[in-house]
């Protein structure tokens, strides 16, 4: 799978990923004490909608601009309002111009006494971020391998806090390189959250993928500490787009599994193509 994110920002998948890392942000903020976010794979941080890839794919079609026309129900709005006020904020009007990434969202949620580090190793997609972030103290840009930094920066001296592990799925093996990285992070850090993107392109590697994550998040806490989610807009056709998406959550918010039984049935309609969508949302086992 060749995952440029120009061609997939806003895209439904993106919308998934950034409620959950949206939820659990506002979770950590609800003690005083502070927490650092690592982000692995950071990208270029902003993408501009109107560029050539964008409207190539028109993936954001699907996915943000159809959320931002939702309506959502009194439960339901008020936990994906964060998000979509974000996002907002990168926009003038109601026209969608540019979609934040991951560090641009998680850096709108820091306080004052927060931190993020965002490791992108590919020159222009640093370059970007850098120029995002710059003069920014609370924001740091590091010129590191996602899978590298993962053994160097955890633990975080905050010792709370969130790390995003967000590959492209470039090459072959990236489904071990994600759970070998997380074994070794969890190692050092057993207490810190953890949030594991992953296409579902193929069950038994999604599966596979769960298992190894849920096994090893398992030896420090009862099985049941990682939460799985997975959301399907349209059958998953031998190469053709994506169209299934997952996380993996471990040491999740004790609230977030509620928030996402909430969230989740109201996100069916408007992101399915073609039809509704579905999802499955369950502890993972090893």
């Amino acid at each position: 799978m060749n995952y440029r994110h120009a061609f997939h920002a806003g895209s439904f998948a993106d919308v998934l990923k950034h409620i959950v890392l949206t939820r659990i942000l506002l979770y950590l903020q609800e003690k005083p004490a502070a927490f650092r976010v690592i982000d692995s794979h950071a990208g270029s941080g902003r993408y501009d909608l109107t560029a050539s890839e964008a409207q190539r794919s028109g993936e954001w079609r699907s996915g943000i601009a159809r959320m931002m026309q939702a309506r959502f129900s009194e439960k339901a709005l008020p936990l994906v309002a964060p998000y979509l006020d974000i996002v907002r904020a990168f926009n003038s009007g109601a026209e969608l111009t540019a979609y934040p990434g991951s560090p641009l969202i998680a850096r709108a949620l820091l306080r004052p006494q927060d931190r993020l580090t965002a490791c992108e190793l590919e020159p222009s997609a640093r370059k970007e971020l850098i120029a995002a972030l710059r003069r920014d103290a609370q924001a740091r840009v590091v010129d590191l391998d996602g899978w590298t930094a993962l053994g160097a920066f955890v633990p975080p001296k905050e010792r709370r806090g969130l790390v995003l592990i967000d590959p492209p799925f470039e090459d072959k093996g990236e489904f071990e390189r994600l759970a070998d990285g997380f074994a070794a992070a969890f190692a050092k850090w057993p207490t810190g959250q953890y949030l594991l993107w992953y296409p579902v392109k193929s069950r038994r590697a999604a599966d596979t993928l769960a298992r190894a994550v849920a096994q090893a998040a398992a030896g420090e806490k009862p099985a049941g500490s990682c939460l799985r989610l997975e959301f399907s807009v349209a059958p998953q056709e031998a190469g053709g787009p994506l169209a299934s998406t997952g996380l993996l959550v471990v040491n999740p918010p004790w609230t977030l599994q509620g928030e996402l039984k909430t969230i989740l049935p109201e996100l069916e309609k408007p992101l399915g193509q073609g039809g509704a969508g579905r999802f499955r949302l369950e502890a993972a086992r090893p």
